[in-house]
């Protein structure tokens, strides 16, 4: 009897367990997603209309701060069983 062939490796998550590279990098996504929405908020606060545009930057702000979180949580495979042999 041969041996079953072995399983392909998953690739390795892009910042790895780089805990200083997921903080420094989901950091920069909150802060840029901060300086979006004051830029957004800024518009509002003048006494402009709120516009479509302003909206979109807002939506795209949360977007931001979402990436963020999740870069910095890092839950990608986490949620998966792993099997010791």
């Amino acid at each position: 009897m041969s041996a079953p062939p072995p399983e392909p490796a998953s690739p390795p998550p892009l910042l790895g367990s780089c805990w200083s590279c997921r903080v420094l990098a989901g950091g920069a996504l909150l802060l840029s997603a901060g300086y979006v929405y004051l830029a957004a908020r800024r518009t509002m606060r003048l006494g402009g209309p709120t516009s479509m545009g302003t909206v979109a930057q807002i939506v795209f702000a949360s977007g931001l701060a979402a990436w963020g979180v999740v870069v910095i949580t890092d839950p990608v495979g986490k949620s998966q069983k792993k099997i010791e042999r």
